[in-house]
């Protein structure tokens, strides 16, 4: 076991700009007014940002991944950043919002992984287990629908396998142990080769901008507004990072106010400063 977890370590999420050393502190409320962006009361990703004027949130049919994400729930406006051990994230400047989605208390739970539990969430819910599978570092095919017939996954050094378990396991809190497998052994080295490249014009919700090697980082893009007239492009990207912690939309480093809304048109060029990384230009992959 050894060889592929010193290969996991060597290819976690890490820092590609520098963040704040202070002390971890919470939030504090905006004092200059509400912006026209943010909606302190709403309980979803769509609900909470609004798209600024002369743009319109794109829509999703409610199966579709993108509408899933745009539906987000979220924690109350002004929630800090929590890692894996309830301690505070040293950097509360980065997000706009907490997901409502849980850590559980190891550092697993990380960039890519933050990706592949939201993929995997998505896919559950739609009773898609046969599309739920990602692959470890070493190329084996972790597939959610052998886990949930009862076999689990036996790891000796590098070698993989499937074994016999002790019968089928439908349950959620079953595959949630799957996810656990999966996060010890895939992330962004591995999530990046599963990946489809694509051109920042066919941008849409779901889509990764993802760097995978030693280290590697991964954000998602959670929400997108349009522009009628000009077609220019808005996302909302959402990330964990390491070490784990909460999942949480990301500000645009380009705004003054806390804005989260990245301009695919301005912001994605040639490098794609997010608030805590650097992608180089053709980071962004699709499912």
């Amino acid at each position: 076991m050894f060889t592929i977890l010193l290969f996991l370590l060597l290819n976690s999420c890490g820092d590609a700009v520098s963040v704040s050393s202070a002390p971890a502190t919470e939030p504090q409320p905006v004092s200059s007014g509400t912006p026209d962006w943010l909606n302190p009361a709403g309980t979803t990703i769509s609900t909470r940002f609004q798209p600024p004027a002369g743009f319109v949130r794109d829509t999703y049919a409610l199966h579709e991944f993108g509408s899933f994400l745009q539906h987000q729930p979220v924690k109350p406006h002004g929630t800090a950043v929590r890692l894996y051990d309830g301690t505070l994230k040293s950097n509360q400047a980065a997000h706009a919002a907490v997901l409502e989605v849980d850590v559980e208390p190891r550092d697993l739970q990380q960039c890519a992984d933050a990706v592949m539990r939201l993929r995997a969430e998505y896919l559950f819910a739609a009773k898609r287990y046969a599309d739920i599978h990602f692959n470890f570092v070493n190329g084996f095919n972790a597939r959610y629908d052998l886990w949930r017939k009862g076999q689990r996954i036996r790891v000796s050094g590098n070698n993989v396998s499937w074994t016999a378990g002790n019968g089928a396991t439908p349950d959620y809190r079953s595959f949630r142990k799957y996810l656990t497998m999966v996060f010890s052994y895939a992330g962004t080295a591995s999530l990046v080769r599963e990946l489809q490249p694509k051109e920042k014009a066919e941008i849409e919700v779901g889509d990764v901008l993802i760097k995978g090697g030693s280290p590697g980082h991964a954000v998602i893009v959670l929400d997108k507004a349009t522009q009628q007239e000009t077609g220019e492009t808005l996302v909302l990207l959402g990330q964990s990072y390491m070490p784990a912690q909460d999942i949480h939309v990301l500000v645009n480093p380009n705004h003054q106010d806390g804005n989260p809304w990245y301009s695919v048109t301005h912001d994605f060029g040639p490098r794609i400063h997010t608030a805590e990384y650097t992608f180089a230009d053709g980071a962004l992959r699709g499912w």
